[in-house]
C-alpha cells in the first residue's frame, strides 16, 4: 500500500487530520489519487470531553476527535473524503434547519390564529392540539437527529479504526506518535446504543404523567372558559373522583397499586441504573430492587450518574416501604376491630341464637346454660346492634355460673341477611327473637320485619323461632309470617295471666318459677315403646323419677292431651309428656305394688253413657272429640264464692284481663280499678282492645282515678275489704324497669301500711302470736299480719328488686322478666312445650292449681306418694308436688314415691286439673 508522497498545505477550512509524520514520507509507487495530509500541526481549539467511552488510550492525539458533524446513514465504509467534511458544515445545517422548524412553527402559530378569529370557540381547542402535535414533532425530531448523529459518530470511529489497522499493515506504525489502536469496539455499540435508548425512554415515562396531567389541566380551563361555565367538574376532579373510586370500591387496590408502584420503580432504575454503568440490564434491575429493598446500598455507587440514579431509587424504595407499611399495619388494625367489634364469622352448628338484647337477656342465658349442663356445655351466640365489648362486659358481670356454656357476642342487625349469614343462622337449632325495651308496637313491629329476614335466608333454617311479643293481637300476623316455624310467646299476656292464676292461688308463683326453670324440674316429651298397650292409669305410677300428666297423640297429628282419661290406652308413636329432672334422668320401671287408694268421703260415681248431638262441621272436629270429656261431678267442685280484686294501675292489655277474670271468678265479683287514666278515656281504651262492658257476666267493674304512690289517695280506698290486689307495671314508665319497680315497691308498702293500721289490736296480736319470726311491734311484723288478710301480687321487671319483697315476706311476687325468660328457655330447648303452656295459661282447659290436703287424706293418714296420685285421679287431677305445712317452699316431681309418710291436713298439693 503506498502514499502520496507530495501533500499540498492543509486546507484551512479542514476540521481534521493525522499528524503522524509518517504520512510525509515519499513513497516509490504514486498513488492514482494521491491523498494529501499536512505536515504541520493546526492550531485548533480542544476538544471537547465526550460523555461516551473513549476509543483511544488518554495520550493519544485523537481522543479530541469526536465532534458534532452530520453524516447520512450509509454503509460502514465511507469514502474519504466524506469523513473529511467539515463539522462546521453540519452545523450550519442543523441551525438551518432549525431555523426552518421555527419558520414552520410560526407558520403553523399563523394558521392557527386566523383559524381562531374564523372558528370562534373551538379555535381555542384546535390551537391547543396543534401545540401539543407541534411539540410532540419537535421532540420526536431532537431525538432522531441525536439518534442520528450518535450513528454517524460511531461510524466515523469505526474508520478511523480500520485506517489505523491499515497503517499498521504497512509497517508505519513505529513513526505514528501513538499507542496500540483502541481494541474493536464495534460488537459494543449496540449496547450503548440500548443505554442512551434506556435513559431516554425512562426521562420520558417520568416525565409523560406531569406532561398528561398540564394537558389536562389546561384542556380543562380551556373548556370551561370557552362554554363560560363554572359548575362544570373539571377533569382533574374527575380523574382524582376515579382514581378515589378505584380504591374505596375494590378491596384489593391499595395492595395492587403498591404492587404496580414497586415494579414500575424497579423497572424505571433498571433501565436507568442500564443507562449509566457497564452491567448488564439483568444485572441493573436487580441491582434496583436491592437499593428499594434496603436504602443503605446506594452507598457503594461510583460515579455521578449511578450515585444520582442510586439515590432516586433509593428515596423512591423509602416511599413504597412506607406505605406497604401503612397497609400492613391498617390492615391489621382493621382485622383487630373487627374482632373487637364482632364482625368475624361465627363457624358453629346446634348452637342457639339470640336475636336483640333486653333486660331479659341475663336470665336466659341462665336457663340456657342449666339445660346444657347435662350436655357438657353449649353455643349460645348473641347478635345485637350494640357494640362487641359493651355485650361482653355487661355478660361479665352477671353473676352466675355458665357451666361450660360459651357465649359468643357478634354486632350486627337481625334485618340484614350479611348479619344474619354472619351468625351461621341456618345452622342454629333454635333461633330467639327478643322484644325490645320500650314501645310494644314498636317492638312488635322489629320482631315482625326480624321474622320476615330469617324467612328470607336461601339456605333454609334448620330450627324453629321464638319469638317475644309483647302485645297479643300482632300474635296472629307474625304465626301468618313465620308459619310453621315460628312459635310465640307473648310476654305481657303470660305475666297477666300468672298475676291472675297467683291473686286467686297464693304461692303459685313459686310453683311456676320451679316449673319454668331448668333448675329444678321441667316438661320432657320422649317416645317409650315399651308403654304402648298400656293404660294412662298405669303410666301414671311407671315413673319412679318423673311424673307423667299428659299424652302426645300420634293417631290425632301428634296433639298433646293434657290430663287424659285413666282408660286412655299408649298406641304405637304415642310419647309421653312428663316433669321430670332432667331427659336423661327418668325412665320407665315395673309397676310398684300399689294398695287400694280409695277415699271413703268422695266416691267416684259410675260414669253413665251419654248422648251428645253436634251439629254441623268444625276443621277441628276430630279435636273435639278426643279432648271433650264432659265436666267433673258437682260433688267434686265446692261452689265458688264472690271475690273483691284491686287493680292498682294500668296495662296495655287490660281488657283481656278483664276477660280472663270474668271468666275465672264467681257470679256477683268486683273488679275494681284504680290509677291515673281518666274514667271516660279508660272506658275508650277498653273497647278499642275489643272488650265489650256489658257481656261481662261474672264482674262488675268499678272505676277509681288517683296516683297509687300518693298516700291520701289510697287512703280513700276499702284496702282491708279487697281478697286480691294486683299492682301492675303503669303503662306510663314500663320503659324503664327501675323506674316501674320503684312505683310498684312504693305502692305496696303503702297499701300494706295502711291495712295494718286497719286491722282490729286484738286479731293482730293473734295473728302476730302464730308467727314469731319479727318482733311484736316491728313495722315488717305488722305488713306481714296484713299479708294474711289480703293477697297482694306485684309486677316486678328488675330481678333485684326479688330480694326486698323474699326478705320482708310481704308481697307474693311475680317476677316479670325471669317468667317469661324460662319460658323462651324452656320453648326453645322444645318448641312443643309452648302447647302446653298456653293450656295452662288459657280461660279453658287444665291449669296448675293449688288443693287442700283435706280433699285426699286424714289428718296424720301415712300413705305414698303413688297412693296420693291414685286418690286424686277419682277427682281426674294429677298431683305433681306438695309442700308441707312446715316448709317454705313446695317440692315438684318428689323422690322416693312409693315410701310412706304421714301426712297434715295443713299440707297442700300442687295439682294439674281442670278450670272449674
Amino acid at each position: 500500500m503506498s502514499l502520496d508522497s507530495e501533500s499540498p498545505s492543509p486546507s484551512p477550512s479542514r476540521d481534521w487530520f493525522f499528524p503522524s509524520p509518517s504520512f510525509t514520507h515519499p513513497n516509490p509507487n504514486p498513488n492514482p489519487n494521491p491523498r494529501r495530509f499536512c505536515t504541520h500541526p493546526r492550531v485548533s481549539r480542544p476538544p471537547k470531553p465526550s460523555p461516551y467511552q473513549s476509543f483511544s488510550q488518554s495520550g493519544s492525539k485523537y481522543a479530541g476527535i469526536r465532534r458534532s458533524v452530520e453524516f447520512d446513514r450509509r454503509t460502514e465504509s465511507l469514502p474519504i473524503s466524506d469523513v473529511a467534511r467539515p463539522v462546521s458544515e453540519q452545523k450550519s445545517n442543523i441551525s438551518v434547519k432549525k431555523s426552518e422548524v421555527s419558520v414552520k412553527k410560526a407558520d403553523v402559530s399563523v394558521d392557527v390564529s386566523g383559524e381562531k378569529k374564523c372558528a370562534g370557540d373551538s379555535a381555542g381547542r384546535w390551537r391547543t392540539a396543534v401545540l401539543a402535535a407541534i411539540f410532540g414533532i419537535l421532540l420526536a425530531s431532537l431525538l432522531l437527529k441525536n439518534f442520528s448523529l450518535h450513528n454517524q459518530i460511531s461510524a466515523l470511529q469505526d474508520q478511523i479504526y480500520k485506517l489505523n489497522m491499515r497503517l499498521q499493515t504497512c509497517n508505519i506504525s513505529d513513526n505514528v506518535d501513538s499507542t496500540n489502536p483502541t481494541p474493536p469496539e464495534s460488537d459494543h455499540l449496540p449496547d450503548r446504543n440500548l443505554k442512551n435508548m434506556a435513559l431516554i425512554i425512562t426521562f420520558t415515562i417520568l416525565s409523560s404523567p406531569f406532561l398528561i396531567f398540564k394537558y389536562i389541566d389546561h384542556v380543562s380551563k380551556s373548556r370551561r372558559s370557552a362554554d363560560n361555565t363554572s359548575e362544570e367538574v373539571s377533569l382533574n376532579k374527575q380523574l382524582a373522583y376515579r382514581v378515589d373510586l378505584f380504591l374505596s370500591v375494590h378491596p384489593y387496590a391499595k395492595p395492587l397499586a403498591l404492587l404496580v408502584a414497586t415494579l414500575l420503580l424497579i423497572s424505571l432504575g433498571g433501565l436507568a441504573l442500564f443507562g449509566v454503568t457497564v452491567d448488564s440490564l439483568a444485572d441493573c434491575l436487580w441491582l434496583s430492587w436491592t437499593y428499594i429493598a434496603d436504602s443503605g446500598n446506594h452507598a457503594n455507587s461510583e460515579g455521578i450518574g449511578p450515585k444520582l440514579v442510586s439515590v432516586s431509587i433509593s428515596f423512591g424504595g423509602m416511599l413504597i416501604f412506607a406505605m406497604m407499611l401503612g397497609l400492613v399495619s391498617d390492615a391489621i388494625s382493621e382485622k383487630l376491630d373487627s374482632l373487637r367489634k364482632g364482625r368475624s364469622e361465627v363457624v358453629e352448628q346446634n348452637h342457639t341464637l339470640i336475636l336483640g338484647w333486653s333486660d331479659k337477656l341475663g336470665s336466659l342465658l341462665n336457663q340456657l346454660s342449666i339445660a346444657n349442663e347435662s350436655l357438657g356445655g353449649g353455643i349460645v351466640v348473641v347478635m345485637a346492634e350494640r357494640d362487641k365489648e359493651e355485650m361482653e362486659l355487661d355478660i361479665a358481670k352477671m353473676e352466675f355460673d355458665f357451666r361450660g356454656t360459651s357465649v359468643i357476642c357478634r354486632s350486627g342487625s337481625p334485618l340484614i341477611l350479611a348479619d344474619l349469614k354472619k351468625v351461621s343462622v341456618s345452622k342454629a337449632r333454635a333461633i330467639i327473637v327478643l322484644a325490645e325495651d320500650g314501645n310494644a308496637d314498636q317492638s312488635d313491629a322489629r320482631a315482625l320485619r326480624t321474622v320476615l329476614s330469617l324467612t328470607g335466608v336461601k339456605e333454609g333454617l334448620r330450627g324453629h323461632i321464638v319469638v317475644e311479643l309483647s302485645d297479643l293481637d300482632n300474635e296472629v300476623l307474625v304465626k301468618l309470617v313465620g308459619g310453621d316455624l315460628v312459635e310465640t310467646v307473648v310476654a305481657h299476656d303470660v305475666i297477666g295471666r300468672l298475676m291472675i292464676q297467683c291473686a286467686r292461688q297464693p304461692g303459685l308463683a313459686q310453683i311456676w318459677e320451679d316449673i319454668l326453670g331448668f333448675e329444678n324440674c321441667e316438661f320432657y316429651i320422649k317416645r317409650w315403646p315399651e308403654l304402648d298397650g298400656m293404660q294412662f292409669e298405669d303410666v301414671l305410677i311407671s315413673f319412679p323419677d318423673a311424673i307423667p300428666c299428659g299424652i302426645k297423640a300420634a293417631a290425632y297429628g301428634g296433639k298433646i292431651i293434657l290430663n287424659p282419661d285413666d282408660s286412655y290406652v299408649l298406641q304405637e308413636g304415642d310419647e309421653v309428656l312428663v316433669i321430670a329432672e332432667d331427659d336423661d334422668t327418668y325412665a320407665p320401671a315395673a309397676l310398684p305394688m300399689v294398695k287400694e287408694a280409695s277415699f271413703i268421703h268422695i266416691a267416684r260415681p259410675a260414669r253413665k253413657p251419654q248422648k251428645i248431638l253436634l251439629c254441623g262441621w268444625r276443621r277441628d272436629i276430630d279435636d273435639m272429640i278426643v279432648v271433650w270429656r264432659g265436666k267433673l261431678p258437682r260433688n267434686f267442685i265446692g261452689p265458688k264464692s264472690a271475690e273483691k280484686i284491686l287493680f292498682c294501675g294500668w296495662r296495655r292489655d287490660m281488657e283481656d284481663m278483664i276477660m280472663v277474670l270474668d271468666a275465672f271468678l264467681a257470679n256477683g265479683s268486683e273488679l275494681w280499678m284504680f290509677n291515673e287514666v281518666p274514667e271516660k278515656e279508660r272506658e275508650k281504651k277498653l273497647i278499642d282492645g275489643g272488650l265489650d262492658i256489658t257481656r261481662l257476666f261474672n264482674i262488675t267493674l268499678v272505676n277509681r282515678e288517683g296516683n297509687a304512690v300518693i298516700r291520701r289517695h289510697l287512703e280513700s280506698l276499702p284496702l282491708e275489704s279487697f281478697d286480691s290486689i294486683l299492682i301492675l307495671a303503669d303503662e306510663s314508665v314500663e320503659d324503664s324497669a327501675i323506674q316501674a319497680d320503684s312505683r310498684s315497691l312504693a305502692t305496696l308498702l303503702l297499701i300494706r301500711d295502711i291495712q295494718a293500721k286497719r286491722l282490729p289490736y286484738r286479731e293482730a296480736m293473734e295473728t302476730q302470736g302464730q308467727r314469731g319470726s319479727f318482733s311484736q311491734g316491728s313495722w315488717i311484723g305488722e305488713m306481714q299480719q296484713a299479708s294474711d288478710k289480703s293477697v297482694i301480687i306485684s309486677e316486678i321487671l328488675d330481678p333485684r328488686t326479688k330480694n326486698l319483697l323474699s326478705m320482708s315476706k310481704i308481697s307474693d311476687y311475680v317476677l316479670s322478666n325471669e317468667l317469661v325468660s324460662m319460658a323462651l328457655a324452656m320453648v326453645s330447648e322444645d318448641r312443643q312445650i309452648n302447647d302446653v303452656l298456653e293450656e295452662l295459661f288459657a280461660e279453658e282447659g287444665n291449669e296448675m292449681q293449688i288443693r287442700q290436703a283435706n280433699l285426699y287424706l286424714h289428718e296424720g293418714e301415712e300413705l305414698s306418694f303413688y297412693e296420693i296420685i291414685l286418690r286424686a285421679r277419682q277427682r281426674r287431677e294429677i298431683v305433681i308436688g306438695y309442700r308441707l305445712s312446715s316448709a317454705e317452699r313446695a317440692i315438684i316431681n318428689p323422690p322416693h314415691k312409693n315410701q310412706q309418710q304421714r301426712w297434715s291436713l295443713k299440707d297442700v298439693f300442687v295439682v294439674i286439673a281442670e278450670k272449674e
